[in-house]
């Protein structure tokens, strides 16, 4: 069997860690399996780099930031080389670019084009383990590149796809996907699996178990994705597939408390809306929860949507610099925000759901600003400082009584 295994940075915190996850490798090859490892930067290294860049230049270019993130992986490939070869097991380590990682030219959030895994291949092939550096890849031009926050999952599943890896096997800290942040909800169930749309959708809500997009490869290629918990890894996990699980309206709670919402006065309800999210969308700016309400005047309205906090700067610089052009009176931006979510794919009910949950919330004293629905989920916006007791709360509605 041909396996790649990934590490997360709280599963390489520190040599312990790295040995701990280097005996798990060592026995998958002992069994007679191909093994590529893919790592992340050990603990809390990424935000230690990125204090140390600002300590420099608030505000680098993407380029030198990118070579300076792109650190932390390698020091956690190499050390987890060198570890593998101390416990007689021979291994050779990677950058991402050596890994034949292509990605577009976009420095901290780039998308993987390609992967060419040749190298790899014949390390594999040799019966030696190939350690590849996550998070990062090269572009066209030969400049490195990070992937964003989570991207060694990314790179993870994409390098399984590559290589027509039977498994990728995802370690963490936790045991698996589970029906709320355990962290927050005590009570937090773990699933046994869980559909490629219904963990894509958690995902990109604010669940941290997975980037959203490892899962959207893992569903284009058919990769058979397993997530388990390095310190207890005899436990089953979370298996992803293709099937929905069970049936159940609410499958998992998700909050991302990183938040803004940003509201537009003013503004035409034609073209001008149009370009406005045109603008948003060629700066690289996601935006998710979209409301338009009446003005003082009929062709005048007002457009409330949501964005992450991290594009904040953003946001304000093209509203800034589109408000001439667009002709629209102002615009606000409401921070402190958190969006709370419910997700199933058996949610044929969806106003049973919208009900229960904001039943919930309402025997909280908590009042959703904003409410906005999919096929697959249902969200509310609310102050962060309520976040966290409204996941509990509608955790227990769903999933405790």
């Amino acid at each position: 069997m041909r396996i790649v295994m990934k590490f997360g940075g709280s599963s390489l915190a520190s040599a312990i860690h790295i040995r701990r996850a280097a005996e798990l490798i060592a026995r998958q090859r002992a069994e007679g399996d191909q093994v590529a490892v893919v790592v992340s930067a050990q603990g809390d290294t990424t935000d230690a780099l990125i204090e140390k860049a600002r300590e420099i230049n608030p505000k680098p270019c993407g380029r030198e930031r990118d070579m300076l993130l792109c650190c932390g992986e390698q020091m956690s490939m190499a050390l987890m080389a060198m570890q593998l070869e101390a416990l007689g097991c021979p291994a050779v380590s990677f950058c991402g670019w050596q890994a034949g990682i292509r990605t577009e030219s976009r420095h901290g959030d780039a998308r993987i084009l390609k992967v060419e895994p040749q190298r790899v291949k014949q390390v594999l092939e040799q019966g030696r383990v190939a350690v590849v550096a996550g998070f990062q890849g090269i572009d066209g031009e030969g400049e490195l590149t990070t992937l964003g926050r989570g991207g060694s999952d990314t790179t993870a599943v994409a390098l399984a796809a590559a290589l027509q890896a039977d498994l990728c096997r995802i370690y963490t800290d936790v045991q698996g996907v589970y029906s709320a942040d355990p962290r927050v909800v005590e009570q937090a169930r773990v699933h046994r699996e869980i559909s490629y749309d219904e963990m894509l959708e958690m995902a990109s809500l604010g669940a941290k178990v997975l980037h959203s997009r490892a899962v959207e490869l893992a569903r284009e290629h058919g990769v058979r994705v397993e997530v388990r918990s390095t310190f207890t890894p005899q436990t089953g996990g979370t298996a992803l597939g293709s099937e929905c699980g069970h049936g159940q309206a609410v499958r998992g709670i998700a909050c991302d408390d990183r938040v803004d919402m940003v509201t537009v006065m003013g503004l035409g309800d034609g073209p001008e809306t149009c370009r406005l999210f045109n603008c948003l969308a060629d700066s690289g700016i996601s935006i998710d929860v979209i409301i338009r309400s009446p003005g003082d005047r009929p062709e005048r309205g007002v457009v409330s949507f949501s964005v992450g906090a991290a594009d904040r700067e953003k946001v304000a610089a093209v509203l800034k610099s589109s408000q001439r052009e667009l002709n629209f009176s102002g615009f606000l931006v409401q921070t402190d925000m958190a969006k709370v979510s419910v997700v199933g794919a058996g949610m044929s009910d969806g106003c049973g759901v919208a009900a229960g949950m904001l039943r919930a919330l309402q025997e909280g004293e908590i009042r959703p600003q904003y409410i906005t629905t999919g096929e697959l989920r249902i969200s509310v916006i609310l102050p962060k400082a309520q976040a966290q007791q409204a996941v509990r709360l509608i955790h227990a509605a769903f999933f405790e009584n």
